[in-house]
């Protein structure tokens, strides 16, 4: 289901809960209102559509791929300056990203992931985190 996208901060601040197998409504519903803005955003997070569970999804290619409790084992020393949106707010804002990371994740069918991320999707991955974490850029 296609839900609406949360804009107030306060909401957007609150540390998201780990999710279960019992969440996956949500990862649905997440994945949907993606797939539905997938022309304005590369990523996002439950707490976007107002839910406080620890997931993601994150544009890689072509396809969105959905990481519930998704962690940052560890991160390359070098890190950059960018400049991020963000579907909850307006405008853009300047952050720092590592360059690369090294992400723990479940997918939808509860198994466990880890992988390397560089570039532009290890960025995505950790302003979705983030959002998890309850930090706003």
């Amino acid at each position: 289901m296609i839900r609406e996208i949360v804009k107030d901060t306060v909401v957007l601040m609150k540390k998201s809960k780990p999710a279960s197998k019992a969440d996956l409504g949500v990862a649905g519903d997440l994945l949907d209102t993606f797939r539905a803005n997938t022309e304005r955003c590369v990523g996002m997070a439950a707490n976007m559509i107002g839910e406080h569970k620890n997931i993601i999804v994150v544009q890689m290619g072509m396809i969105p791929v959905v990481m519930m409790n998704p962690k940052i084992l560890s991160h390359s020393k070098e890190r950059y300056e960018t400049e991020e949106g963000c579907l909850s707010l307006s405008g853009t804002r300047k952050t720092y990203r590592w360059k690369e990371i090294e992400v723990e994740y479940h997918d939808m069918l509860m198994k466990k992931h880890r992988n390397h991320y560089a570039g532009f999707t290890a960025e995505i991955i950790q302003h979705e985190i983030d959002h998890c974490n309850g930090i706003i850029i």
